[in-house]
């Protein structure tokens, strides 16, 4: 759906700012590894940016879909990638600050093996329930989770945004919040809407459409200031717990042998992608921010984030082995 030839086409060179001619990358289809099913957030964010990249670079794109073990699965396919740049990965939090010390070996070291590209978009993640649920409010919500049985959440997989959301909200709360993961966003929203869950820490990229329906209830978004898009929904912070924030964000990735210069020219493509008003527009509906910026700038989040969630990982013992 998204592939159009670029071997041969000078026209298709002279539209990739700070591409010449002579040079040779990109020089055939790019892959973009997405770690969750079709239908996600993170599918959501790939596809949408694949189809600016065909329709106004001139790039062939490939949206690869390789769920499982929290994204490592399509993390370890990058790194087995020939290192020229042609094989991005669309990483999670998850990806970059959970899995290598959740696990006794992840496979890989993203201080050593893997360098950030850009971020892409930041979202909160959404407190939701199913219509059935009685809980009008996270007040309510949280009291019914103080039942014996607790209360059950889904979310996209061990280790995701959601599940680190769900554990501080258990830390700070005391409710008995029983965590339920799928194999990815998609999957977790059909069982919601199916009523065989009762509730989900999801993505706004996999909720907000269902949410506007009314197919689905929100309680609260889990970032620090409530969504632009959404703006009615409260933030757990400020529903009783004040500091609380736990915002999902994607960053684009390659092997740390990838040639900087390939790096550089990925990082201008991908900018000026994720700038154009249309993807702009189009994530708002799902009810996401554009990030963009440097490598350098994605580089110093995921330092930040690491440190904030290593903690939350060993006081609630996440271990995806």
């Amino acid at each position: 759906m998204y592939r159009r030839s670029l071997i041969g086409s000078a026209a298709s060179a002279a539209l990739l700012p700070g591409i010449g001619r002579a040079q040779s990358f990109p020089s055939k289809q790019l892959r973009l590894l997405v770690g969750f099913a079709a239908g996600g957030g993170g599918d959501i964010v790939a596809r949408v940016l694949a189809a600016e990249l065909t329709k106004n670079a001139g790039l062939s794109i490939l949206v690869d879909n390789k769920p499982g073990a929290g994204g490592n699965i399509a993390t370890r396919e990058m790194l087995r990638a020939p290192p020229d740049g042609h094989t991005v990965l669309l990483a999670t939090l998850g990806m970059l600050t959970v899995n290598p010390y959740a696990m006794k070996d992840a496979g890989y070291d993203p201080r050593t093996d893997i360098v950030p590209v850009c971020l892409a978009v930041d979202f909160s993640n959404v407190v939701v329930v199913h219509p059935g649920v009685p809980a009008k409010s996270l007040a309510e919500y949280l009291e019914l989770a103080k039942r014996p049985e607790g209360m059950d959440y889904g979310t996209a997989g061990v280790g995701s945004a959601g599940h680190l959301a769900g554990e501080l909200l258990k830390a700070r709360s005391g409710a008995r919040l029983n965590h339920v993961p799928f194999r990815g966003g998609a999957p977790a929203m059909n069982d919601l809407l199916a009523g065989h869950i009762p509730s989900l820490i999801a993505s706004a990229p996999t909720a907000t459409a269902f949410m506007r329906e009314g197919r689905i209830r929100a309680l609260a978004v889990t970032g620090a200031k409530r969504s632009p898009f959404d703006p009615e929904i409260p933030t757990i912070a400020e529903l009783g717990f004040p500091g609380y924030a736990a915002t999902n964000w994607y960053c684009l990735v390659v092997s740390s042998k990838v040639p900087p210069e390939n790096v550089a020219t990925l990082t201008t493509l991908m900018n000026k992608a994720l700038n154009a008003p249309e993807v702009q527009a189009a994530y708002g509906k799902h009810g996401m921010e554009t990030l963009a910026g440097t490598a350098a700038e994605a580089a110093a989040q995921i330092a930040r984030e690491t440190e904030i969630w290593k903690k939350v990982i060993a006081d609630a013992g996440i271990r995806l082995d």
